[in-house]
């Protein structure tokens, strides 16, 4: 039975997994802490789940770009991380520390499938035309995931413990496993477009293909191979490591994705910082550092305001530009929160934030949609998301020393941290003589028509007419017979 609501199925399932997934960081820490009565060992599993998140993308996204039906390896990735979210809630307190922490490496191996697996289908699943407004839908399911699930994190917690708000977060995560294979189209190999087919009748299914060489006509040796369909899946005899190396290539290779990757890793490295700053900020001007999660919460809310204004836009501008922009204006709100002496600033700061985090993340999908190979899509964005969870590490561990000496120094690193952001995405521009760089195109020999008049107090242009030569003279020698 086809599928009639294939965007919302997507929409439906990504908030889920997602929801899962902001729940899942929270519910460890609260659960580790619970059951081992040591935040080194709470904050251990949290650690262990990111640094396997930021290992395993690169992974996960070539075995989603070798499989030939993507959406059923996803939910398992999927199912295999409520699985494992499980598992660690029953080793808690049962079984050495060194149980629940492999566990949850491994729960982190396949976190990436539900931000850059998940997203990479998104072709698949909408026109080309109707692509920008799904990218906006499908970046405005992170920031309502980040909303939601700390908050349901929290209910959950003090109403039936730490232990039942990692089982919620696995129960969501199961939830959404189902909507990935009915959601994502197989991938074929036969043309798109009917009208691609030669003659009547030959886009019908495929012969299977032999599994030895052909030979050519007329001869016994074998032919040479086809040239291979760059659209078509990674062929399975390769191996593993050089797909992942493939994904690498493709986001060094292309100039304006490289860019773009590149001031996502430093610009979430500026969003760690304001992440662990905020209970410090809360404890300064909200009366307590628990009401740091409040500021996150503003963040995310207006970061969905932010793509719904976005995806609003009838004419939005190109999304290098986009991403320019919204990361400045993250810049702009780090200095006030740095600057900032009362609560209504410190508010004003963070929604600043929100308002370019949102179009920001909006704008580098659209880059990556656009700029990213078929074959090699799902390891651009499994790659890039592993990147930008390595910057984001970074930054809130490089975050605590400095707000300790001082909280607004730290801030005002961040924005200069955004800033560096800016000047990474920005195109190459003019050389210094204000001349552009590129190739010339070569120029059109100008000159007027017969007759056409020439500059004042000049006679009008005529063509020289070319000299008589005399017969029986070479055509080297000139009048006198001179060579």
């Amino acid at each position: 039975m086809r599928d009639r609501y294939p965007l919302l199925r997507y929409t439906t399932g990504a908030a889920l997994a997602r929801t899962g997934d902001e729940m899942a960081g929270p519910a460890l820490l609260l659960a580790g802490l619970a059951a081992t009565g040591s935040s080194a060992t709470a904050s251990a599993l949290l650690a262990a789940s990111t640094a396997a998140a930021a290992v395993g993308g690169p992974v996960l996204g070539a075995l989603l770009d070798r499989s030939a039906r993507p959406g059923r390896l996803l939910a398992w990735s999927v199912a295999g991380y409520a699985a494992s979210l499980l598992a660690v809630a029953v080793c808690l307190g049962r079984a050495p520390a060194a149980v629940p922490l492999l566990i949850a490496a491994g729960s982190g191996l396949l976190a990436p499938a539900l931000s850059g697996g998940w997203t990479a289908q998104l072709p698949g699943v909408v026109e080309r035309a109707a692509l920008p407004r799904a990218t906006a839908l499908d970046a405005m399911t992170f920031h309502a995931a980040a909303l939601a699930g700390p908050a349901l994190t929290a209910a959950v917690a003090v109403a039936y413990g730490s232990g039942p708000a990692v089982v919620a977060a696995a129960a969501l995560l199961a939830l959404a496993a189902p909507a990935a294979p009915g959601t994502f189209r197989p991938r074929s190999s036969g043309p798109a477009d009917p009208s691609a087919c030669a003659t009547p009748g030959t886009c019908g299914p495929a012969t299977p293909a032999p599994s030895g060489p052909v030979a050519a006509p007329g001869t016994s040796q074998p032919a040479a191979p086809a040239p291979s369909d760059p659209a078509a899946p990674v062929p399975r005899s390769r191996r593993l490591t050089a797909d992942v190396g493939a994904g690498f290539r493709a986001l060094a290779g292309a100039p304006v994705l490289g860019r773009v990757t590149a001031a996502s890793v430093v610009s979430c490295a500026g969003q760690g910082v304001l992440v662990a700053c905020t209970p410090l900020l809360g404890e300064r001007h909200l009366g307590g550092a628990g009401y740091g999660a409040l500021l996150l919460a503003v963040v995310a809310a207006a970061a969905l305001v932010g793509n719904a204004l976005l995806a609003r836009l009838s004419g939005a501008p190109a999304p290098e530009a986009v991403f320019r922009a919204a990361t400045l204006l993250q810049g702009a709100a780090l200095l006030l929160a740095a600057a900032a002496g009362h609560p209504a600033v410190l508010l004003a700061a963070v929604v600043l934030a929100g308002l370019g985090e949102g179009p920001q993340l909006t704008a580098l999908f659209a880059v990556r949609h656009r700029e990213a190979p078929d074959r090699l899509r799902a390891q651009v964005f499994t790659t890039g998301a592993s990147l930008k969870i390595s910057g984001f590490a970074l930054g809130a561990a490089v975050a605590g020393p400095l707000a300790d000496a001082s909280l607004p120094g730290a801030l005002l690193g961040a924005a200069a941290v955004q800033l560096v952001a800016v000047a990474v995405s920005a195109p190459a521009g003019p050389s210094r003589s204000g001349r552009s760089t590129g190739p010339r195109r070569p120029r059109e020999r100008a000159g007027r028509t017969r007759g056409t008049p020439g500059p004042a107090g000049r006679p009008a242009h005529r063509p020289a007419r070319a000299p008589q030569r005399s017969a029986g003279r070479s055509s080297y020698r000139d009048a006198g017979g001179a060579p």
